[in-house]
């Protein structure tokens, strides 16, 4: 059965409002009418298949096989890294090792503002630059919930910080995606979202001091923020339009986190803002204890009752694994090697959709199994479990309940995913590009816009480039503008959607031990996610004119 991917109406408009109903319907129940994201998610994933059958004429088999397609995808690119990312997390935390993680940061700083910014600012960049797929803010949510934040306002600030780094995240995944899709020099996409992503980090610091305290406390540690906001965004644009965009996290990520340092032992805010902790009341964090009796027996036998140099190594050590093996996993030779040990196979049911140009569509169902991020953090997973010298079946029993931590979360990445494939491949979100292109001049405004759409749908960055990458291409060309700035437009935009996708909303609320919050969490994010999207839209505007015409790549 064949299916080509035409507009339901002759107008552009009214079929852009039709292909709209789907993601209007999850934001509106999950903002206003403050449902659950697996119901919400459920209820948008229904609405996409009743537009995709009687508003587009999908055939029906072909239309569940979209959804189902979809949600075998969110199983490798999300379930499976955010599983094992949050296991090594709980394998810490089984055997006390976090509580000593969490005091080494705590000993960067007793303010806990500044350990935000450390925590999900810096070493969230990291964890994104290597993992991605939501690792960051499940692994920095609940390291914030350690340092003594609420588990929802830890979840708010991971998601926030999560939008600086997102771009060149998972070694500059979003942009060797975006020349893929466009066939265009993916450097030159690099530089250009170079002259923009770190436009938006620069600000982010200062939102997560505000979010963890007010704004009052941007004036009490303003130092922080702007030593880590300009390090990192200074980082960020130096090494993507003069060295590789791969790196880009990498080094940002290490060197904010160490310029925050070094600043820490010369200055230190008057007022900590918020109170300690007391003493002895270790916080609980997604299921799991903060302290573990080993450990506690070790620092009661020292006299000033400190952790000892071997268990702070310990205790850093996963992470540590996890760096080493991702930054393996990218050196040519083992890179090569690992690309071997991927499967694939046409998707059923789906092998003749076409778009309406008559470009074939692609519906092949691709298992990296041995280099995807997933595997690469089970691995680190098993070297943990070895270094922490825990047992194989308590290791076993420890992944079982990260499994069931996660609960409603699970069902509601796959409907999440089952909803963007559907969108899709029955041509809705085509509908929307299409619409989009067609404002003219004004579409250097809306093209972040689009990218921000793409990724409230699908969770990714990598996503959003892969649907609407050729879309911009296409508009840049009908405008005459540059096709190198609407790309990176498009990735940049995206960034800032991560943080209201329904998916990263059920990771963070999982690892934070809050599932059904997801609306409530939304709400707090959604205002900072659009006051950063109409500044990105306003710099891209800038950007198209002679006003900053000169920082576009080849311009």
């Amino acid at each position: 059965m064949h299916y080509i991917q035409n507009l339901p109406l002759e107008s552009v408009g009214w079929s852009a409002l039709i292909a709209a109903i789907p993601l209007l319907t999850v934001l509106v129940l999950l903002g206003v009418f403050r449902w659950k994201a697996q119901w919400a998610g459920l209820a948008a994933l229904g609405v996409s298949l009743v537009v995709a059958l009687f508003a587009y004429g999908m055939p029906v088999g072909m239309t569940f096989d979209a959804a189902g397609y979809g949600a075998a995808n969110s199983v490798l690119t999300v379930l499976w890294i955010t599983f094992n990312a949050i296991w090594i997390y709980n394998l810490t935390v089984e055997t006390g090792h976090f509580a000593v993680l969490r005091r080494a940061f705590t000993a960067i700083s007793d303010d806990k503002r500044i350990q935000a910014i450390v925590i999900a600012f810096s070493f969230g960049a990291l964890m994104e630059a290597l993992a991605g797929g939501g690792s960051p803010i499940a692994i920095c949510s609940v390291m914030l919930i350690a340092a003594g934040f609420p588990p929802l306002k830890a979840a708010v600030i991971a998601l926030l910080a999560d939008t600086a780094p997102v771009a060149f995240g998972g070694m500059g995944n979003p942009i060797t995606i975006l020349g893929t899709v466009t066939h265009l020099n993916p450097d030159d996409f690099g530089a250009m979202t170079g002259r923009q992503a770190p436009i938006l980090a620069f600000f982010v610091p200062f939102l997560l001091v505000a979010i963890a305290d007010g704004p009052r406390a941007i004036k009490q540690v303003w130092p922080a923020a702007l030593t880590a906001g300009a390090t990192f965004c200074g980082t960020q644009f130096a090494l993507a339009n003069y060295w590789d965009y791969k790196l880009c996290d990498i080094f940002a990520a290490i060197v904010s986190a160490g310029a925050v340092v070094a600043l820490n032992r010369v200055w230190q805010p008057s007022d900590t803002g918020l109170p300690p902790r007391a003493p002895g009341t270790p916080p609980v964090m997604a299921g799991g204890a903060a302290d573990h009796d080993a450990v506690a027996e070790r620092r009661a036998g020292r006299p000033e009752g400190g952790d000892s140099r071997r268990d702070v190594v310990t205790a850093f050590a996963p992470y540590l694994i996890v760096v080493v093996l991702f930054s393996l996993a990218q050196v040519g030779p083992v890179k090569t090697w690992l690309a071997r040990g991927t499967a694939s196979f046409q998707w059923p049911g789906l092998d003749h959709i076409t778009t309406s140009g008559g470009s074939p569509v692609a519906t092949v169902f691709t298992v990296p199994w041995a280099s995807t991020a997933g595997t690469l953090l089970f691995v680190s997973g098993i070297l943990t479990t070895l270094v922490l010298r825990l047992a194989p079946l308590k290791a076993l029993r420890v992944y079982g309940a990260t499994i069931r931590q996660f609960g409603w979360a699970i069902f509601t990445v796959l409907c999440v995913f089952a909803l963007s494939y559907v969108m899709n491949l029955s041509g809705q979100i085509t509908t929307l590009g299409i619409w989009l292109a067609q404002t003219g001049a004004v579409f250097a405004f809306l093209s972040p816009l689009v990218g921000w759409f793409g990724v409230a749908v699908t969770g990714t960055d990598a996503g959003s480039d892969a649907l609407f990458g050729g879309l911009q291409l296409t508009a840049a060309h009908q405008l005459h503008a540059s096709p190198i700035l609407f790309g990176a437009a498009n990735t940049t935009g995206g960034v800032l959607a991560k943080m209201i996708s329904p998916q990263n909303l059920a990771i963070g609320t999982a690892a934070v031990g809050a599932v059904g919050a997801e609306g409530t969490l939304f709400r707090r994010v959604f205002g900072w996610s659009i006051a950063m999207l109409v500044l990105l839209c306003l710099i891209v505007y800038l950007q198209s004119t002679s006003v900053l015409g000169w920082m576009v790549v080849g311009g």
